[in-house]
């Protein structure tokens, strides 16, 4: 093969660079969870917890919002933060209300981004290690935790409200390069929010912004990542 040099990451996969690009190889892939291995959220979901809530569009997608960055570093658990919506839009939660509001926010994010998911377990096949950073809280976590095993497959998990943190803090993504055992230089990290990626880099991991999964692979064949997406 002419005007190629290999490369080996830490597990032992020969990665194939154009001759004299100079690339710091990949030996761990990050993963943001929500709009990267998640796609965009069930609008039956949403719908369901409009419904519930007995809030209008407008007033609900405030609420939602509003105290979601709280509730993400655990400034708020699951009950604190159905507690504030409720607050936000003039009224209380029963504690029936607020377990099928959990319920249905677990489904809001359970559709999966298939090509991504995939593209996860072929590189935990392949042996490179994978790790989980997300923004997420509590009764989020649990949920999802329990409904797809294939979570477990990761090396390190890190959910945001475990470490009272949450992107674009710096100290989660220097939690994250810890818990992957692997130089932050050597980590690719994917998220779907620009302020993430840029924090991302600016701790020293390579990162690329998702969009789409069409998107994702021509960035990664531009970069010289192209042998990572069939490992």
């Amino acid at each position: 093969m002419k005007n190629v040099d290999s490369l080996f990451n830490a597990n032992g996969i020969v990665i194939w660079l154009p001759y004299n690009m100079k690339m710091t190889p990949i030996q761990a892939v990050l993963f943001d969870y929500g709009m990267v291995l998640s796609t965009s959220p069930d609008p039956a979901a949403w719908q369901r917890m409009k419904d519930i809530s007995g809030f209008d569009e407008k007033t609900f997608h405030q609420g939602y919002w509003a105290f979601r960055h709280a509730y993400d570093r655990n400034d708020l658990n699951g009950l604190t933060y159905w507690a504030e919506v409720a607050k936000s839009g003039g009224t209380a939660f029963t504690p029936e209300q607020v377990q099928e509001l959990m319920a249905a926010d677990i489904d809001l994010w359970t559709r999966l981004n298939m090509p991504m998911v995939e593209w996860a377990q072929q590189l935990q096949r392949a042996g490179m290690r994978t790790g989980i950073l997300s923004n997420i809280g509590d009764a989020m976590t649990e949920g999802l935790l329990k409904k797809f095993e294939w979570l477990g497959g990761f090396n390190h998990c890190i959910w945001s409200y475990q470490l009272n943190m949450a992107k674009p803090e710096e100290g989660i993504y220097r939690a994250a390069v810890k818990g992957l055992e692997t130089p932050a230089g050597n980590i690719l990290f994917l998220d779907d929010k620009a302020e993430n990626i840029e924090a991302a880099r600016a701790v020293g991991l390579q990162a690329i912004q998702y969009s789409d999964h069409d998107a994702f692979e021509r960035e990664m064949e531009e970069r010289g990542f192209a042998t990572l997406l069939k490992p």
